[in-house]
């Protein structure tokens, strides 16, 4: 194997080690582990209902039992789309003990994305939530699926809140009546019924836990394959870097979805392997978290930045105490200095530390010391058994010296096995046992990186991964198109936001209301521009190709123009006082 030169090794804590010896298992034998050495700890508390490890092992079990009953068989993708949830946490172990494959698939998709993804990864089996059913029950014709489990919210919930759940949704008209036939359309809840437990465990640690989508620069989401020894290890890599959690009881607050990597990994599975509580959230509301903090006292917060920045925007924050919280992971994107300080003042001196990672990795790669030097807006030192490297950004190869702006390429233990079914795709992203991540970085001499660009034209709003180009492809079907580019454009507490370059038909008009309308109807509520310029031509390079670069460029130096105009104001009202 290449030798590289490792400068990370020297900033690491002194009880990080820099390589591991690494437990080769099946994913779900972590929870076993908990369920024997804490078997009466609390897995997980959601609402007034909770369960303990010993209780949530042996409904695994049963869980996998009855899908192998319904006819799952080893290797079968079963698609979960659900929120975090209860039943998110009792299905994905269960499905991972009966040897079949998750697929996670955010509720938020729109129809055509879901077609996508169910055939792409040929789903035969669909866990979800029975609000969701009205939007798959009109594709049933369209994707592979043979058998739907359907769960509610009210059945993670104990007397009276289950009650009152039911009550509440009859009450305001949003009970989907679901066709219940024994046979196709099934209750999520007989799967969690009977004796008989499944504790066959001859599943493979390279066998394929989990097929996690991502986005692509045509718009067209990929397949990550991703084993069970991919997940595993970036659990213990978790485990090894973050070495202060798991001496004692941790609390893990689950506002990340599950169905994105970096929630499943850092919110679920990794916590489960250290025996902490899981606190699910199904959605993102302010004021329920900090509700959530005061009375469950978190002390492990995994975020984004614009999570933190919506907190600290609430006008009632000094009402909830926070102080519980003892660290904070933040990803995504950078943490502006500022808020973090903020953040730390509120919680009573909580830190928060920046890491980064990629669907293509489980997802973890670099993280910053938990006790050592966090540098600010560095992603932080990559993990045990983790190389990475700068090099060019045309030619790859060799790595470029400390300080050199280059493409920011990783290899370990971690690293996906590749798309499923696009070796073509794979080959460009994976060579020469390198990932090439597309992002364009620096590492300074200490060993510590940097993300200054991106190689793609991927946003990234709110924790959310957008591909501009599949939103170019919404735009210009609309008949009043002529032309049209989405661009991310800098945000102050999402990050980026998305927005759209417009030109229609000669003799056409349309509204800004009318093109947010129209992508509302195509795509998820997260893609959807936030603004849109009407213009009456766009840059272009001398082949016709649309300067997306010229647009973001023009729009951050637009951005950076009115700050000094307002620093400049306040500075002259400042020398008048």
């Amino acid at each position: 194997m290449e030798l590289i030169d490792r400068p990370w090794l020297k900033s690491y804590d002194p009880d990080v080690p820099p390589t591991l010896d690494y437990d080769k298992i099946p994913l779900f034998t972590f929870l076993d582990r908990a369920a024997h050495k804490w078997p009466k700890r609390k897995a997980i508390i959601f609402k007034n209902w909770s369960i303990t490890y010993g209780k949530l092992k042996m409904q695994s079990e049963i869980f996998a039992a009855n899908l192998k009953a319904q006819g799952v068989r080893r290797g079968d993708r079963v698609a979960m789309m659900l929120p975090n949830l209860p039943q998110t946490i009792i299905a994905l172990w269960g499905v991972l003990r009966a040897g079949a494959v998750v697929v996670m698939t955010n509720p938020l998709y729109m129809e055509t994305e879901i077609v996508h993804q169910f055939n792409d990864a040929g789903v035969r089996h669909c866990i979800t939530l029975d609000l969701l059913w009205p939007k798959l029950s009109k594709l049933r014709d369209s994707i592979p699926v043979e058998k739907f489990f359907i769960t509610t919210i009210g059945e993670g919930l104990k007397f009276p809140l289950n009650v009152l759940y039911k009550l509440q949704q009859k009450k305001s008209g949003s009970s989907p009546s679901i066709p219940f036939d024994g046979k196709s359309i099934l209750p999520f809840k007989d799967l969690t019924k009977g004796r008989e437990r499944y504790t066959d465990e001859r599943v493979d640690p390279e066998d394929t836990a989990l097929l996690q989508y991502t986005g692509g620069t045509t718009g067209v989401a990929k397949g990550c394959v991703l084993t069970h020894f991919n997940i595993s290890a970036n659990m213990q890599q978790c485990h090894a870097m973050m070495h202060t959690l798991g001496k004692k009881r941790e609390t893990f607050l689950g506002i990340l979805p599950y169905f994105h990597i970096y929630g499943l990994t850092v919110c679920l599975a990794w916590p489960t392997s250290i025996g902490a509580t899981l606190a699910p959230f199904p959605r993102y509301v302010p004021l329920d978290v900090l509700k959530g903090i005061d009375k469950l006292k978190p002390t492990v917060f995994p975020g984004a930045p614009s999570v933190y920045i919506s907190l600290l925007q609430q006008k009632d924050i000094d009402k909830y105490d926070l102080k519980s919280i003892e660290v904070c992971v933040s990803g995504s994107a950078p943490m502006p200095v500022e808020y973090m300080e903020q953040f730390q003042a509120r919680s009573g001196g909580s830190s928060i530390t920046e890491g980064y990672g990629l669907t293509e990795a489980s997802p973890v790669t670099h993280f910053n010391p938990l006790l050592g030097l966090s540098k600010n807006g560095s992603i932080g030192l990559p993990f045990p058994d983790t190389d990475a490297k700068i090099v060019d950004m045309d030619v790859g190869g060799e790595p470029l010296p400390a300080g050199k702006r280059g493409e920011l390429v990783i290899r370990g233990p971690q690293v996906m096995k590749g798309y499923y079914n696009r070796p073509d795709a794979t080959a460009d992203v994976l060579r020469n046992g390198w990932l090439y991540t597309g992002d364009i970085a620096t590492m300074d001499e200490e060993g510590y990186f940097y993300i200054v660009d991106r190689k793609k034209d991927l946003i990234i709003s709110g924790g959310y991964n957008i591909y501009p180009r599949e939103i170019d492809e919404v735009l210009h079907a609309h008949p009043k198109v002529k032309e049209a580019v989405s661009v991310g454009i800098p945000h102050a507490s999402r990050g980026e936001i998305v927005k759209a370059f417009v030109v229609t038909q000669p003799g056409e008009e349309l509204t800004r209301g009318d093109v947010i309308a129209y992508c509302r109807e195509k795509l998820a509520n997260y893609k959807v521009p936030r603004q849109v310029e009407f213009r009456t031509e766009l840059p272009k390079t001398m082949v016709g190709k649309v300067l997306r670069r010229a647009l973001r460029d023009e729009e951050k130096a637009n951005i950076d123009l009115k700050k000094k105009k307002k620093k400049s104001k306040e500075n002259s009202t400042q020398n008048c006082a």
